[in-house]
């Protein structure tokens, strides 16, 4: 099934659950580039805690837009 064939709710949920995995391993990353003495890692590790931060945000406005069309 595509994201376009989701409803909004599921994907609300699908993209909260990946943000989090996001940014869960951004830390790791980031920790991993600190302890290593990698700019290069942390940079990426701390990217990718941004990207899960905003999809983590995009799913919950996806489920709170799902919930308020009563779906």
């Amino acid at each position: 099934m595509s994201d376009s064939d989701k409803d909004l709710g599921s994907r609300g949920k699908e993209n909260t659950l990946k943000g989090k995995l996001n940014q869960v391993t951004g830390k790791a990353q980031e920790t991993v580039g600190r302890v290593t003495n990698d700019p290069n890692q942390q940079a990426d590790g701390q990217g990718k805690q941004v990207k899960g931060n905003v999809q983590e945000g995009t799913g919950k406005v996806e489920r709170k837009v799902d919930d308020a069309l009563g779906r």
